[in-house]
């Protein structure tokens, strides 16, 4: 598997014989570089021009914005709704399933989840967390979810970018919350179930912008 970030809360990721699955594209006047990708699945969390912006990506067979349990290209994908502070503008987070490799995407999160959620949420290996307070979670409870829920990676995101015209926190704040004082740091993550690290690895990803 490989997971490819391109600031705020996208990513690509990728799996030989596996769809390939775009999260939260985000419009392009948002002073980020424009996004030009290919995918079979776009993932939606909510409405907002910095998560829903499925234009940006081509090939696209299916765009997911809701709750449910789907199997498209092998990979099976579950939708779990979250509360937010606007009943209006509900956060869907998204497990990935690739043969029993778990990615979550925790899309806008606002708070730290009922038990009912981290107990759908615990046999997550990936995790790719908010981290920039804003809309999302802060530092403090971005690094109390992980704390949680231990899984064996985590990929923070929705945080601050150069040229990047939304106001959000910094990255190092989570770093520090975390005790990690040298992060790995990759253009992209490439992983499989047999190199999973035992404890909980914090992995920076530089941005392909």
């Amino acid at each position: 598997m490989e997971i490819t970030w391109y600031g705020l809360s996208c990513f690509r990721i990728t799996e030989r014989k596996h769809a390939a699955i775009v999260t939260d594209p985000y419009h392009n006047k948002l002073g980020l570089p424009p996004l030009k990708l290919k995918s079979d699945v776009v993932t939606v969390s909510h409405n907002a021009k910095g998560h829903n912006y499925a234009t940006a990506v081509t090939n696209k067979r299916h765009i997911l914005n809701g709750p449910g349990e789907y199997e498209i290209g092998n990979v099976f994908i579950t939708g779990i709704v979250t509360a937010n502070s606007d009943p209006d503008k509900r956060n869907i987070v998204f497990m990935f399933d690739f043969d029993g490799l778990t990615v979550a995407h925790l899309g806008d999160m606002q708070t730290v989840p009922k038990q009912t959620q981290i107990e759908a949420l615990e046999q997550v290996n990936i995790l790719l967390v908010p981290v920039g307070s804003g809309n999302s979670l802060n530092a403090a409870q971005a690094s109390e979810l992980v704390s949680m829920l231990e899984p064996n990676i985590v990929i923070p995101m929705h945080y601050q970018l150069p040229g990047l015209n939304v106001e959000l926190e910094s990255v190092e704040r989570f770093l520090k919350e975390m005790g990690v004082t040298d992060p790995s740091e990759e253009a992209s993550l490439k992983i499989n179930a047999g190199n999973l690290p035992e404890e909980t690895e914090t992995v920076i990803l530089v941005p392909k912008i």
